[in-house]
């Protein structure tokens, strides 16, 4: 009965991820066709931005007074309500691509680099190692289960040679299964917060990783 529900429960945190993964929206940082095609429709409709495929604060600006004109939330972030009032249509689920959200994860990933490492943290003024990848995530609109034993069983698995930044990567450490967790950034190295150092980054070549590793997750 408890394998049961264990099996239920994942499922479900398995779902949400995968929901959470595909909500659509675009923001500050963006770029590409589908942010021209918005500033196009924000000139017609009268707003000082300039069609350039980049989204930066004069379109978040223009954004926002579309928003409160239109009675939408006011937050600069073209979400599926706010794309559909602009443009007339749907928003396709994966607008911008993968490559936008994992542009998002690395860049808040870096913004932490030296916050100390807290058992239990899960804010900027200290994190624990799951507890900073569950923030960065979030930050990046996608949400993650807290522990790294429970993040390890989402998203699908890769080879320590497929892995692309944007991963997570799992280590045993002080307990039997997936007791560290960090978010690979390329070229063999990972960002984490450790209890030695807090954040940094680390590489998985290293002596004490190389040995400790158990395997990553691709959740984008």
């Amino acid at each position: 009965m408890v394998r049961v529900f264990r099996m239920l429960t994942m499922l479900l945190v398995v779902m949400f991820v995968s929901s959470s993964a595909l909500a659509a929206e675009l923001r500050i940082g963006d770029e590409g066709a589908e942010v021209t095609e918005i500033q196009g429709q924000l000139i017609e409709l009268g707003y000082d931005v300039l069609a350039d495929g980049s989204f930066g604060p004069a379109m978040a600006d223009a954004i926002k007074s579309f928003q409160a004109s239109r009675g939408i939330k006011s937050n600069g972030i073209v979400d599926p309500t706010t794309y559909s009032a602009l443009l007339g249509r749907d928003m396709p689920e994966n607008i911008g691509g993968s490559s936008v959200i994992v542009n998002r994860i690395l860049t808040g990933a870096m913004q932490y680099m030296g916050v100390p490492y807290i058992f239990g943290g899960t804010t900027p003024y200290g994190f624990d190692c799951s507890g900073y990848v569950q923030y960065v995530f979030a930050q990046a609109g996608i949400s993650i289960p807290r522990t790294a034993d429970v993040q390890f069983e989402v998203g699908t698995p890769v080879s320590s040679a497929e892995l692309v930044p944007g991963d997570l990567v799992f280590f045993e450490t002080y307990t039997y299964g997936a007791s560290h967790v960090g978010i690979y950034v390329g070229n063999g190295d990972f960002i984490h917060a450790s209890s030695n150092g807090g954040v940094k980054i680390s590489s998985l070549g290293s002596s004490y990783y190389s040995s400790h590793y158990i395997g990553s997750r691709r959740i984008v």
